[in-house]
């Protein structure tokens, strides 16, 4: 198995490989640029943004700053996506926003995680799992979720959550660890 086999497969591998490195830094590079830019410069921004994200849909916005691991190479946008301030993407694998979906600021998505065993962490090896997000959801500001995790349609996390499971379409979730607190209904 090649490593961006790996990469994409909750495997655990070492990242250290010298052109996965390369391929890195140049897309980080990419962000940096994006995020020196202008709100003034909305034209050139969308234009980076479709550079720099494997997919984006139409009317995404994506206030700065943006921070990313892979410089956003590995993260999907839907239609009418946006994120607030200082997201934070770890999008060593692929990560899934759907088509009407608002992110507060201070959010992180991560898909990396580390073994368990100290052994292995010593080493440096790391697991990715892909996270969806599904659309018409709304992140409260500094949620963070974490590897694995899918979130349903329609659902709302909580502001200052962290999501360590999947949390179901058309549900409220907050805490730490979140959890479903209701079902959004016809009173909402």
């Amino acid at each position: 198995m090649t490593i961006r086999e790996k990469m994409h497969s909750r495997a655990l591998y070492i990242p250290t490989d010298s052109a996965l490195m390369r391929e890195q830094r140049k897309r980080q590079h990419l962000m940096q640029k994006f995020n020196s830019l202008s709100p003034l410069k909305q034209n050139k921004r969308q234009k980076l943004m479709k550079k720099m994200f494997c997919e984006v849909g139409d009317g995404c916005f994506i206030e700065g700053n943006v921070f990313s691991n892979f410089g956003c190479a590995n993260v999907h946008l839907g239609n009418n996506v946006y994120a607030n301030f200082n997201l934070t993407l770890v999008d060593d694998t692929h990560i899934y926003i759907g088509d009407y979906t608002m992110i507060g600021p201070n959010v992180t998505i991560a898909t990396a995680g580390h073994p368990p065993l100290p052994e292995l962490r010593k080493k440096g090896y790391q697991f990715n799992a892909s996270v969806k997000i599904g659309e018409n959801c709304w992140i409260g500001a500094g949620a963070i979720i974490l590897p694995g995790v899918e979130i349903g349609d329609n659902s709302i996390i909580g502001a200052g959550s962290i999501v360590t499971k999947s949390i179901p379409k058309n549900s409220v979730a907050v805490g730490n660890p979140c959890k479903v607190l209701r079902e959004i209904n016809e009173h909402d």
